[in-house]
């Protein structure tokens, strides 16, 4: 290969794209395809389908810039991720228009979670089972906040974004920025202290915890523990907007609320006041409306008053009609009434004396059949059909054989007299069969 550089070098002078374009050459020849392992970083996936990311070895000391086209990415049966180690198979080759190396990757596979992904996820794990993330903690956001805090890096396009957003969506809000470093070593410790600060002053109603989107590396200050801890401990509402949408932190899953954006978490904690102002003028004009009728309505009650009062005489000639009538009928009341009562009366006398005819009939009626049951029962009647009654010395009522004996003088009682009997034989009547 340097033979080759050595030759073409003596005889002319190279342009920079034939240079470029002479070493891609080469590359596809020497080394048409390979397979390369490292950890993902700075994965991202175009609208078009492509997808490029930096490969690097875990310790950090070497990085590849690696383009997967759609029809490649397309095939892959995970999603891959920040910090998720890879084997690459494809080919080296030379973007010419920047003359960088990078690596044209046709099939990936998983080769297991990288050093610091695997750390992300033991601690998630452990903040897990201590119950940090637990749903039931998260606090609703206030729907009007007076005040909202933003935590992030003075020099970071976040802060430029969250202060449009908040700007154009709720003018009125007072935004308090505590800034911090978000990236780097000393992250961690500025961001804790940011947020502590917040929660002493209390000056705000909602805290943004937020930056723009990076690696796993760029955005491990918001997976420190310091920094969970202290989100969790803050007394008012913390929305999170770390990185891009397919970007996750600790931070977000400690925080009341989780945002894709920096934007996103803006429009999340402001409300939009042009909405909210159309609904108050809205109500504004229907108030003032109703508020014209309601004068229209008395200033025409008004008028009829005026109407009224500026015109006695027609009220006292009514009044007097009024009492006139009241006056007339007020006499024919008396006359009235005693006509009714005398109507009343006979009305009353004439229901009665028939009341009295009909029981005078139910109690003769009832009388005559009382009598004509009594003569029935007459005993005298009896004994004038042909019967007799015998009785014994003491003049009582012979009523059984049982009672007489042979030789014993008993008195028969006849309609027209008595005779008296004396008993010669006695025979008692066969028992019924």
């Amino acid at each position: 290969m340097g033979e080759l550089f050595e030759n073409r070098a003596s005889s002319r002078v190279w342009s920079v794209g034939a240079l470029v374009h002479a070493v891609a050459s080469l590359l596809e020849q020497e080394l048409p395809a390979c397979t390369v392992g490292g950890e993902i970083s700075s994965f991202s996936r175009a609208a078009s389908g492509h997808c490029y990311f930096t490969l690097k070895d875990p310790g950090g000391g070497a990085a590849l810039r690696c383009a997967m086209f759609r029809r490649a990415a397309s095939l892959l049966d995970f999603s891959p991720v920040e910090g998720q180690r890879v084997e690459l198979r494809g080919r080296l080759a030379v973007y010419e228009p920047r003359g960088e190396l990078q690596f044209i990757a046709e099939a990936m596979q998983s080769a297991g979670a990288g050093a610091l992904y695997e750390r992300f996820l033991r601690l998630r794990a452990r903040l897990e089972a201590e119950g940090l993330f637990d749903p039931a903690l998260k606090r609703r956001l206030p729907a009007h906040p007076r005040a909202i805090g933003v935590v992030t890096s003075l020099a970071g396009a976040a802060l430029h974004d969250v202060a449009t957003t908040l700007a154009r969506r709720s003018p009125h809000v007072r935004v308090v920025i505590y800034p911090s470093v978000v990236q780097g070593s000393d992250a961690p410790a500025a961001l804790c202290a940011a947020i502590t600060l917040a929660g002493q002053r209390n000056e705000v109603d909602v805290l943004v915890v937020c930056r723009g989107g990076g690696s796993l590396e760029d955005l491990w200050a918001f997976n420190d523990e310091r920094v969970v801890r202290a989100i969790r401990a803050a007394p008012m509402h913390v929305v999170s907007g770390v990185g891009h949408e397919t970007d996750v932190t600790l931070a977000d899953l400690v925080a009341d609320l989780r945002a894709p954006t920096p934007t996103a978490a803006a429009e999340l904690v402001a409300p939009a006041t042009a909405a909210q102002n159309q609904v108050l003028q809205g109500l504004a004009s229907a108030l003032a409306r109703r508020s014209v009728a309601a004068l229209e309505t008395q200033a025409q009650r008004l008028d009829r008053l005026a109407l009224r009062l500026a015109r006695p005489s027609e009220a006292l000639v009514r009044r007097a009609h009024v009492l006139d009538l009241l006056a007339r009928r007020l006499a024919a009341a008396p006359t009235r009434a005693l006509v009714d009562g005398r109507s009343r009366a006979d009305t009353a006398a004439a229901r009665l004396g028939h009341a009295l005819a009909i029981a005078r009939s139910r109690i003769a009626a009832r009388v005559d059949g009382t009598a004509f049951r009594l003569h029935a029962l007459d005993p005298h009647r009896v004994l004038a059909r042909g019967y007799a009654l015998l009785v014994d010395r003491d003049d009582r009522p012979v009523t059984s054989v049982t009672r007489l004996t042979v030789g014993q003088a008993v008195t028969a009682r006849l309609a027209d007299g008595r005779a008296e009997l004396t008993t010669t034989a006695i025979e008692p009547a066969p028992a019924p069969r």
